[in-house]
């Protein structure tokens, strides 16, 4: 089957690699020059599978609230003249209940889980690297609440059988040792030893290389997707700058940018961007920078380890698609790395970086076929789609195949928006 995937990020290239490794005949195409240069270019560095869990939950509308006073905030909302923001803002409300909650970590942490086997065989099979490392996640906790308040998400890392341990203020120190030399900021931690990180734009570009090289795969760069065509219940061929292409099958990996992709098609995709943020900073102390992956919980930011660099994630800013640099939340993420490791890095040779994660109200992908029978999703991953990119890839393309997927598809597709 010849099978036309539109986006080359994380997504794109793994659901690339799935599909020919099964035998389809697969063509990528994308805007811009090589793949990953977008929300897979500088995110977080961390492949999470144990810390998938939903923004919407619990008390998140009174804590918005709290954030928009606040200079260090996690979350912040540019007021915009946009309906689709208001739109996305409700049905993720809507989501902040302790039953919705339980349902989307489940559903989180079942493609998460099963992606850290993937990733796992993929890295046996391929033998690509990426500066990754398999020592685990630590997220670390500066309030007692935050101790007492991880326990609903403990019981579910144990009906979906993730490891997991929490730790005390002494014990979180023997994980990473550089946070002996920030004596009492925090009371203890959750660690997750499966967890990984990585640079996900190398992993992306040096799997596109393995794809084009071993698997035949064909990659179409600087090309503009523009609109689908239909025709009886069917995609028909897809227009870019570089005429019209046809497939038998048609895959949509285009992150912030596919609702407006399919809108035409009478398929709406409640996802809209979120922007986050990201400094690269060059190592300088190895013993006072991270050796795998700290999340701060209070501030919401990523802390990761590569080889030679440091890797800060966070903040999450509702803008549209603006695409411009705030030095104030650089600020944010700047004082929370000097904060935990400040002797790591070189904060004066860091760079700056932004990008649009494509978030779902309920903070779930979603994978699977349309009602046009041969147009399949895969997107809306968030701020994990690195983490759930290879379990995602494999889960669709054993769809597409027919064959029995690894993991149950229930409440993964569009189908889910439906009422």
């Amino acid at each position: 089957m010849k099978v036309l995937i539109l986006g080359s990020g994380v997504v794109g290239v793994t659901s690339a690699y799935y599909l020919a490794r099964q035998g389809h005949e697969v063509t990528v195409v994308d805007r811009q020059e090589a793949p990953a240069m977008e929300t897979s270019y500088g995110n977080a560095g961390q492949v999470s599978f144990g810390f998938s869990s939903p923004w919407a939950a619990p008390g998140i509308p009174q804590k918005a609230v709290k954030w928009m006073f606040q200079e260090h905030a996690p979350l912040k909302i540019q007021p915009k003249m946009d309906p689709s923001m208001a739109r996305f803002m409700m049905q993720m409300f809507n989501n902040c209940t302790a039953d919705r909650y339980a349902v989307n970590k489940e559903r989180m942490v079942r493609v998460a889980e099963y992606s850290r086997h993937c990733i796992d065989t993929l890295r046996a099979d391929t033998g690509i690297r990426y500066e990754d490392r398999q020592r685990g996640l630590l997220q670390l906790f500066r309030h007692d609440y935050q101790v007492e308040a991880v326990a609903k998400d403990m019981k579910v890392l144990a009906q979906c059988g993730v490891r997991h341990d929490l730790l005390d203020a002494e014990q979180v120190k023997a994980v990473e040792p550089a946070l002996n030399r920030v004596p009492g900021k925090f009371v203890g931690g959750l660690h997750l030893p499966d967890d990984q990180t990585g640079d996900c734009h190398l992993f992306t570009n040096r799997l596109a290389d393995y794809c084009r090289d071993q698997l035949g795969v064909e990659f179409r760069f600087g090309v503009t997707i523009e609109r689908i065509k239909r025709s009886a219940g069917r995609v028909e061929s897809v227009v870019t700058s570089a005429g019209e292409l046809t497939a038998d099958a048609y895959v949509v990996c285009l992150g912030s940018f596919s609702p407006m992709l399919v809108k035409d098609l009478d398929i709406r995709l409640p996802i809209y961007p979120v922007k986050g943020y990201s400094l690269t900073i060059p190592v300088v102390d190895d013993g006072g920078a991270p050796q795998s992956t700290v999340m701060d919980e209070t501030f919401k930011v990523a802390i990761s380890r590569f080889d030679d660099r440091i890797r800060v994630g966070g903040t999450a800013e509702l803008a549209s698609y603006d695409l411009s640099l705030l030095e104030k939340r650089r600020a944010t993420i700047s004082m929370v790395v000097k904060d935990v490791f400040p002797e790591g890095g070189d904060m004066a040779r860091a760079e700056f970086w932004t990008g649009l994660r494509p978030m779902t109200p309920d903070s779930t992908p979603i994978i699977g076929g349309t009602k046009y029978d041969n147009l399949w999703l895969n997107t809306g991953h968030g701020t994990l789609g690195w983490t759930m990119s290879c379990g995602s890839g494999q889960l669709l393309a054993d769809l597409m195949s027919g064959r029995r997927p690894g993991i149950d598809p229930k409440g993964l597709d569009v189908a889910r928006y439906a009422a």
